[in-house]
């Protein structure tokens, strides 16, 4: 292989385009465009990090939907993107995960990251409006896949400040195909199948026209928490404990909601001659107790790990176990495309659309005392039946609680028989796109001109499933005593408070919808200008002008209808009733070959917003080839993310401040109140949150330096180094966090103009952040041939992140290095990451080997470790790599018949063990779902067949 072939495969720049464009007839060598450029070129050519990814490729390693591959790229970050680790229940600017999956490359979010179809936009998805949704993405379809690893503001505009991952579908394909695939797990749980049909007739060649249409229905199984072995959260001795004491037998609270058996002043009782108020108790757990794992998925809580001494008698339930770990999806898709030869011209017509069920299943809610929730209405009378035993057990223990005999019991308590909540989403998502392309005759000279207009849509709904109940009524039945949260082994609930619990089921209740609208027009020109010395110059110049729309309505119920229910994340403070914006914008692009050995690249796009106004943002681009085994690479440019809808539009919420531990920070540092001290009396001033119309956009500038090398045809080498800076980050910060750094936000406390005094905290959206990151990639390839025949090849590509910090605002300091460090949101900054593999090819018969990476990195700590408490005897800080293999054959002997068998995860290697946990749900309880896949060892079949 010549380094301008490694170049076409490895670094080529890429196009709007749609596809590859067809050889000339004259016979002249194929022009094309790649993802990344405007400029029509021979496909050898390049000077950007471009991966592509073929078809075969795709089948070789088992891979059939959009997320399976996104995980497989060491340049996507380690987010919450996937259908396992946003698992949990979201809500807000996060509601968008639901059920969706997401690109993240280079770690810079899934809304800067762009998104392709043919080299076009696609819609977002409808729930979020800001990143699209894998799971629309007509796999079945696609040919290759490009995925540019540069920031691309200047060719595309917003969006594509981590990179661009452009989608090509089969082009001029001629024949029926079916094929089928399953993926079974060794275990039971999380199988995923697929099934699809292409048909495509007509050659464009020799007939001048060629119709494809292809329809595909895919299923992920869900896999739950109590499948898998590895998730236990009750591992105290590694530094991991739950910290939810809503469990299936209730634990007992003191509460200053009113008097209670446990104490009638909100204070618990201490052990005759103890000091500790205890807090939370358990019958299970005190002397004489059955213990807290005479329950399956229960275990004592631990107060060391947990720094709380007065829980030492509470019983905690792993919410891990009840979580379920991947969520099932159902997902249909569809394609058609109609292509015809007018002379020199192409035009075509093109129609996607796809249907994504997906159901979220979690633990079932906790009741906890609360004055919005459940008040003293909601507590356990003393007419209850296990009202005595529990009293009981109690005074045997805490001796003063005899003096409260009567009053009732406040409790947490989780509802089991409530059952798991579920929300149920689905996505119907759909592209018409018309266009043509061909030569254009300009000035005397020939063009390639290409034109399209297309209507993209992502309308989502999510839905109420089972475990989610009316407040009101649940808290009245509670109160009836009928319902006993304190059942002992073996025990269960009477028919009547079954019922009692089905009668405040809002299962069904349609809980949000969103509609993402984008149109688009689209054109560009490109060709000769003029010839140098050294070959010749290139340019292209070209118009995109979208109306980009997007309604969302947080609480589809009437006003008089809307009862309050336990824990929906409805989200009526972010509706918005159709909101849209047009955009305007010209580019140009310009390749300028100074020299046989150097060439540069130049472009520029200006888009134009109905909001917040213009944008400019350049490029420039080398590629340098002093000696035929040798090339360096290399760019500037600056990009930049326009803000979402919400951020921009969303109405003001004016809340008062009713707490009486606000302070003004300017006359009080930390604004903590201290009644002795002047000026640290208590304030109410009024907090702001909601949309800003006047946000500007986020920016990056960013730079690359690569060079390749390939002194033989079995070896070549690549290395990359590359750096974002992306400032003017859209941030929203809580009060906590301002008032400890009021020195950067004294522009968001408002004041009285005559008498300086507090009035209102503004905590909207604001361009304040600032974002580095840097790091390296890096390749190499061999290839050889046995004397039988026999091919071979090895290679690898690694990823190692060299920084990784932010800061809330650019006057502040930048953090810690999140360089292989814990976080508990957003994208996990690991090491190093990367992905080897071996092929082997003789005859009918293909194989291949292939190593998935992931470095480790330092755990979260719990507080009583932090502070010293505890030390779990086999405590480790750091997070173990994760690394598996899959193995694949292929076998093509039979006529029309192809078949693939493979292994995923070969070793069946666990996720490693992390100290995380969520008292909520659950979601990646014991492992990190942002690294990891829970499935474990699985076998792989796909059989493809020809009919014709």
């Amino acid at each position: 292989m010549k380094l301008k072939k490694l170049a076409g495969l490895m670094a080529l720049m890429g196009a709007i385009a749609p596809s590859m464009a067809q050889a000339q007839n004259d016979g002249q060598m194929q022009r094309v465009e790649i993802t990344g450029s405007s400029i029509k070129r021979i496909a050898k050519e390049g000077a950007l990090p471009v991966e592509i990814i073929s078809r075969k490729q795709l089948e070789d390693q088992g891979i059939v939907t959009a997320e399976q591959l996104i995980a497989t790229l060491n340049i996507n970050g380690n987010g919450s993107d996937n259908l396992a680790s946003n698992a949990d229940v979201t809500s807000g600017a996060q509601r968008g995960n639901n059920g969706a999956s997401s690109a993240n490359l280079r770690g810079q979010g899934a809304d800067s990251t762009l998104v392709l179809l043919n080299g076009r936009r696609v819609a977002t998805h409808g729930m979020k409006g800001s990143a699209v949704d894998l799971n629309s993405i007509p796999m079945a379809a696609v040919e290759r896949v490009e995925v540019l690893k540069d920031g691309a503001s200047a060719v595309y505009g917003t969006d594509a400040i981590g990179g661009v991952i452009n989608f090509i579908l089969r082009k001029n394909y001629k024949g029926l195909e079916a094929q089928a695939f399953t993926d079974v797990a060794e275990e039971s749980g999380g199988e995923i199948g697929r099934v699809s049909l292409t048909g495509g007739w007509g050659d464009l060649d020799t007939q001048g026209w060629n119709v494809l249409v292809t329809a595909a229905h895919s299923e992920n199984k869900a896999l739950r928490g109590d499948q898998r072995d590895f998730v236990n959260t009750f591992q105290s001795n590694r530094g991991v404990s739950v910290d939810t004491r809503g469990t299936p037998h209730a634990n007992i609270f003191a509460t200053t909601l009113g008097p209670s058996l446990l104490s009638p002043t909100g204070t618990g009782p201490t052990l005759p001659g103890g000091s500790v108020a205890y807090n939370g108790i358990s019958l299970l757990d005190l002397p004489g107790g059955a213990g807290c794992n005479s329950f399956d998925g229960m275990a004592a809580y631990d107060e060391l790990l947990w720094d709380t001494p007065g829980a030492a008698y509470g019983c905690a339930w792993d919410t891990g176990r009840a979580a379920v770990l991947q969520q099932p999806v159902k997902n249909s898709n569809a394609l058609a495309r109609a292509t015809f030869n007018v002379g020199q011209h192409q035009l075509f017509a093109e129609a996607v659309g796809s249907r994504v069920e997906v159901a979220k299943r979690f633990s079932p809610n906790q009741v906890s005392p609360s004055s919005s929730t459940f008040g003293p209405n909601s507590f356990y009378p003393s007419t209850g039946a296990a009202y005595n035993d529990v009293y009981n057990q109690l005074v045997a223990v805490f001796p003063s609680v005899a003096a409260n005999y009567g009053l009732p019991i406040a409790y947490r308590w989780r509802c089991m028989e409530c059952g798991n909540r579920e929300i149920q989403t689905e996505t119907e998502a759909g592209r018409v796109l018309v266009g043509a392309d061909g030569p254009l005759t300009l000035f005397g000279r020939t063009f390639d001109y290409r034109v399209g207009l297309s209507r993209a849509t992502s309308e989502s709904k999510s839905l109420l499933g089972n475990g989610y109940n009316y407040t009101a009524p649940l808290a009245e039945a509670l109160g009836s005593g009928i319902i006993n949260p304190f059942l002992l082994p073996g025990q269960n609930q009477s028919q009547q408070a079954l019922d009692l619990i089905a009668s405040t089921s809002a299962a069904g209740v349609t809980l949000y919808g969103g509609t993402t609208t984008m149109t688009q027009l689209d054109g560009a020109v490109s060709g000769e200008i003029f010839k140098l010395p050294a070959g010749s110059v290139m340019a292209a110049v070209g118009i995109d002008l979208r109306r980009e729309e997007y309604k969302f309505n947080g609480d589809e119920r009437s006003i008089a209808a809307r009862r309050a229910i336990l824990n929906a994340p409805f989200d009526d403070v972010n509706a918005l009733d159709k909101v849209r914006r047009d955009i305007k914008a010209v580019y140009a692009e310009v390749l300028v070959p100074v020299t046989s050995a150097l060439e540069l690249t130049f472009a520029i796009r200006r888009d134009d917003y109905t909001g917040f106004g213009t944008t400019t943002n350049p490029k420039v681009s080398f590629r340098y080839q002093p000696l035929a085994s040798l090339m360096f690479r290399g760019s500037y440019n600056e990009s930049f993310r326009a803000p979402s809808f919400n951020q921009l539009f969303n109405g003001i919420t004016v809340t008062p401040y009713a707490g009486k531990d606000l302070a003004d920070p300017a006359t009080c540092p930390g604004g903590k109140v201290d009644s002795t001290r002047p000026g640290c009396e208590a304030v109410n001033p009024e907090t702001y949150s909601g949309g800003k119309p006047d946000l500007g956009p986020e920016t990056a500038k960013q730079a690359s330096l690569g060079v390749v090398f390939e002194p033989s045809n079995f070896f070549s080498a690549s290395a990359d180094l590359w750096e974002i800076r992306k400032e003017n980050t859209i941030d929203s910060f809580n009060l906590a966090t301002m008032l400890q750094n009021y020195a950067y936000f004294q522009g968001s406390f408002l004041r009285d103009p005559a008498t300086n005094a507090l009035v209102a905290v503004d905590q909207r959206w604001i361009n304040t952040g600032e974002r580095r990151t840097r790091g390296v990639e890096v390749g190499a390839r061999f290839n050889g041939k046995f004397s039988t025949g026999s091919l071979w090849s090895l290679g690898i590509d690694g990823s190692r992140l060299l920084e990784k910090k932010s800061r809330a605002t650019t006057d502040a300091p930048f953090g810690e290095s999140e360089v292989g460090r814990f976080l508990f949101t957003g994208d996990l900054g690991l090491k190093w990451k990367h992905s080897a593999y071996a092929t082997y090819k003789y005859g009918n018969w293909s194989g291949m080997l292939q190593n998935i990476y992931r470095s480790g990195y330092t755990d979260q700590v719990l507080p009583g470790v932090a502070s010293g408490r505890v030390t779990p005897p086999d405590y480790n800080a750091k997070v173990d790599a994760y690394s598996i293999y899959n193995l694949s054959v292929n076998y093509t002997g039979f006529q029309n018949l192809t078949l693939t068998a493979g292994v995923k995860n070969l070793m069946d290697e666990d996720p490693p063990f992390a100290i995380t946990y969520d008292s909520n749900t659950g979601a990646g309880s014991s492992w990190e779902p942002r690294v990891a896949d829970p499935r474990g060892r699985s076998f792989t079949l796909m059989a493809t067949y020809k009919f014709f």
